[in-house]
């Protein structure tokens, strides 16, 4: 039997941005899929978090990079909690190195997840998603700073971004809106891995406040492009960052 609440597909949600992300719209009265692409145990974790509070919450497996999975998992969100209102694209990668050390392989996996991934899921959303709703892209703030290494990955978010703006647009009619948030350096396992203390401590105060975001930092920017106070934000991108750039 489908609920009555709203419901909302947070992609990458078993950790990190995307479980602050599912557990915060939990709290609003969303219903939320958490979606992962291998790592069940946490996204039954974060399931059960949510459940421990009064929200209702389902897990589903999908590599957002193959269009069948994603066809899929809007096919299984539709028939155990209805329609979605809202998608939240915050499943990515990143991998790091110098152009000059980019492999063939290193490149695609980037782009398929970060980009086509992101293309797979606004498709489905697009022909799907009820009129009024809400799409929220995720991009990166490295944008604006352009720092070594992160070429590839900061390329794959800048065509998320454009693709946001354009959506946007092709969304009239329909009263949907699409915005991109980018957040700074933030901490979480996708960002802290493979950093010295060093790095971290150097990353952390390259904005003005000096610290790490957290991830509820994020989660409630993305709370309030959902929310009806945020409904005349449309195609933009929001660098929440701490004033980094």
């Amino acid at each position: 039997m489908l609920n009555i609440n709203p419901v909302a597909i947070v992609t990458g949600s078993s950790k990190g941005i995307g479980a602050a992300v599912a557990k915060q719209l939990a709290k609003e009265g969303f219903s939320v899929v958490i979606n992962f692409a291998s790592n069940e145990k946490n996204a039954l974790d974060v399931v059960d978090e949510i459940k421990v509070l009064g929200g209702e919450a389902v897990a589903i497996q999908c590599d957002v990079s193959k269009p069948h999975e994603v066809t899929q998992l809007f096919d299984r969100t539709e028939a155990m909690l209805g329609i979605p209102t809202v998608l939240v694209n915050s499943a990515g990668i990143m991998q790091l190195a110098t152009v000059a050390e980019t492999s063939d392989e290193l490149f695609d996996k980037v782009v398929a997840v970060n980009f086509k991934g992101t293309f797979n899921t606004l498709r489905e959303a697009a022909k799907r998603m009820k009129n009024g709703g809400r799409i929220i892209n995720f991009s990166t703030s490295v944008i604006g700073v352009n720092l070594p290494t992160y070429s590839i990955y900061a390329a794959s978010k800048a065509a998320v971004e454009t693709m946001t703006a354009i959506l946007s647009k092709e969304m009239r009619g329909r009263a949907i809106t699409v915005n991109t948030v980018a957040p700074g350096p933030t901490a979480t396992k996708l960002f802290l891995d493979g950093k010295s203390d060093e790095q971290i401590e150097k990353l952390s105060k390259m904005n003005p406040l000096e610290r790490l975001a957290e991830p509820d930092d994020v989660a409630n920017t993305v709370s309030f492009l959902v929310s009806k106070e945020g409904g005349w934000i449309n195609g933009q991108t929001l660098r929440v960052n701490g004033g980094m750039v």
